[in-house]
């Protein structure tokens, strides 16, 4: 029987994977431009106009509106929504903190719906099983470079009457039923944090086709004020300032130039790395529905039958890094500003205010799916610069431990 790595058996790979490298001579050259300006604030410049140009275009719709962050681009959306103090927001256990805080930021409550276990993405009876009368907005969010399932979505946001903003940070450019995810709800948000499909090391952008929706997000990431829509230093609400500058917009209009490019490669690797380890003795992988692409930001599949903690090791150790768990809990027992109430000060607000209508419990026991995928979940780092044999290796690594798992179990 071939021995495992971690027990002094010969690895897998010997060599590191491919680093990553998203920049490059068109980043350069366009970054060069912004510098020589002489100017890089973006409201006087011409970079981040034009990127926020075609980003519309790129998505077929009617408005960008730039951003300094993903975090930002959902903050400033929220501020689109303009809920009252204690209105609730749903979102997702499973994701990263820019999805929640901004929710708290703007005096709203953050309520999270359960997850499918194997795709970790929102379901639907969730989502509407968390609906009352105080729900204002729905932040769906497609993890890991897999779409949700939105045409049912969709339908519940219209039937209640809700504000579907769609959190794409991690599934740039992907197709879900021949349109880009970002582009079905009322407002798409994205990151363009370094290790994003496209990146400015840190940035955002929000997508709209709505005209009053997009004068607001244009308003609110620029302390309620615009030359085209404001007068003369007129400030028309409270809000930050989330500007994004020349240098970011540079690099962004260089970055969409290939971003398509990115996803295709990451689409077909992921495919391959899937179809190599389906079979692999107590692993689940990602099922990849046919009506959808899946972009794969990182790549994720489940141990089901073997520790996770054991079997990752196992696999890193024959040179092939994996890790489990992703964020180990659901994403509001990772802090103290849900468990706790600690947000403003030490006034609990908006959760001991008059402004809810009823008591706040954050607990594992919201969404179980999430809790029991999150314990079997692994996760792989692939992007496009590696390629076939990079995938061959991985496959061949995960196969090893697990089969050899499998019998000495």
């Amino acid at each position: 029987m071939t021995t495992l790595a971690i027990n002094g058996g010969e690895k897998v790979r010997n060599t590191p994977f491919p680093m990553r490298t998203p920049f490059g001579e068109r980043e350069e050259e366009l970054l060069l431009q912004a510098v020589r300006s002489q100017n890089l604030f973006g409201k006087s410049g011409t970079f981040v106009k034009k990127f926020e140009q075609k980003v519309a275009a790129f998505y077929g719709t009617s408005y960008a509106q730039s951003s300094t962050s993903g975090t930002a681009a959902i903050h400033t959306a929220i501020g689109a929504v303009n809920p009252e103090p204690g209105d609730e927001i749903i979102t997702a256990p499973i994701t990263d903190p820019g999805s929640v805080m901004p929710i708290l930021m703007q005096n709203a409550v953050p309520i999270f719906a359960d997850v499918d276990p194997l795709s970790l993405n929102m379901i639907p009876d969730s989502i509407e099983a968390s609906i009352t009368d105080r729900t204002r907005a729905i932040i769906l969010v497609h993890l890991f470079g897999h779409p949700c399932e939105i045409d049912q979505i969709i339908k519940i946001a219209e039937q209640y009457n809700l504000t579907l903003i769609e959190d794409c940070s991690q599934t740039h450019a992907t197709n879900y039923k021949d349109h880009y995810v970002g582009t079905f709800g009322h407002m798409g948000c994205f990151s363009l944090q370094q290790s994003k499909h496209m990146t400015t090391g840190d940035g955002g952008f929000i997508i709209t086709n709505d005209e009053d929706t997009y004068i607001r997000l244009k308003l609110f990431s620029d302390k309620g004020w615009d030359y085209q829509y404001m007068g003369d230093r007129d400030h028309a609400f409270l809000a930050p300032n989330y500007r994004m500058t020349e240098m970011q917009g540079a690099i962004g209009i260089a970055q969409l130039e290939k971003v398509r490019s990115v996803v295709e490669r990451r689409v077909t690797l992921g495919a391959q790395l899937t179809n190599e380890i389906a079979n692999a003795p107590g692993i689940e992988t990602i099922p990849l529905p046919k009506d959808r692409e899946v972009s794969w930001w990182n790549y994720i599949f489940h141990i089901t039958g073997h520790d996770a903690e054991i079997f990752c090791r196992a696999v890193t150790a024959e040179g092939v890094p994996v890790s489990p768990n992703y964020i180990k809990d659901p994403i509001y027992m990772r802090g103290n500003f849900l468990t706790k109430g600690q947000t403003y000060g030490n006034s609990g607000f908006p959760f001991n205010s008059p402004y809810v209508s009823r008591q706040y419990h954050y607990s594992p026991e919201l969404v179980p799916n999430a809790v029991h995928g999150l314990s079997t979940v692994a996760v792989l780092g692939i992007h496009e610069h590696m390629d076939s044999s990079d995938i061959d290796d991985m496959a061949t690594a995960i196969n090893k431990v697990a089969n050899i798992l499998a019998k000495t179990s």
